[in-house]
């Protein structure tokens, strides 16, 4: 249970794929703009993840490790383009929205990395709790990041299945208030993700440590 929970548990703070192992950085600085997107590509994301582990993970020992990555791209492909399509038949405008970066799920630095160093020598339900947590991991960093651009941004949060929901009162835009325009411009995602890993870095005794 104890390495069960790690599983879970490690993605989010100690090993999470965005702030400590710097991968997956391309889609947080380009679906982040709107919350919706965002979470939307989370979930895209953990789901070809655990899937994509567990298959793998079922076919570790009949995989020739001359061809394996090959095996392993056509897996993720295959999931890749299943969400693809349930995307466009339920959530058509979110699709568009996030346009060519959920194909990009297929080279994702993440999804492989996990294939590669986990699912290819641990059992199927091991594996799934790894892409659920570094799922999951990957997903709080997309949505801190998402809703500190659109609120500051925009003043409003847009969730799925909701839409727009505005946050900040019009009284702030009465008396002077406005939106900042600089958050929403690609550069802006980089600065929140590097105050990001700086908050967590300087908050996590074990992170610490490591430097």
């Amino acid at each position: 249970m104890s390495k069960n929970s790690k599983l879970l548990s490690g993605p989010i703070n100690l090993n999470n794929p965005i702030t400590v192992q710097v991968l997956g950085i391309c889609s947080a600085l380009a679906v982040t703009v709107k919350l919706e997107p965002a979470i939307v590509m989370s979930v895209s994301v953990t789901a070809v993840l655990a899937l994509a582990n567990v298959i793998v993970s079922l076919l570790r020992n009949t995989i020739p490790s001359r061809i394996r990555i090959i095996v392993q791209l056509v897996i993720v492909a295959a999931l890749v383009i299943l969400v693809d399509q349930i995307l466009k038949a339920y959530l058509y405008d979110v699709s568009k929205q996030l346009s060519v970066f959920v194909g990009l799920i297929i080279t994702n630095c993440i999804i492989m990395g996990r294939l590669e160093a986990f699912a290819l020598g641990n059992k199927p339900y091991a594996s799934f709790l790894d892409g659920i947590g570094n799922g999951a991991g990957y997903a709080i960093i997309l949505i801190i990041i998402a809703a500190i651009r659109e609120l500051f941004g925009a003043g409003t949060l847009t969730f799925p299945g909701i839409g727009e929901v505005q946050i900040i009162p019009n009284a702030f835009y009465d008396f002077g208030y406005q939106n900042n325009g600089l958050v929403i411009l690609p550069p802006m995602a980089l600065i929140v993700v590097g105050i990001i890993i700086w908050v967590q870095r300087s908050k996590t005794r074990e992170l610490i440590e490591e430097v």
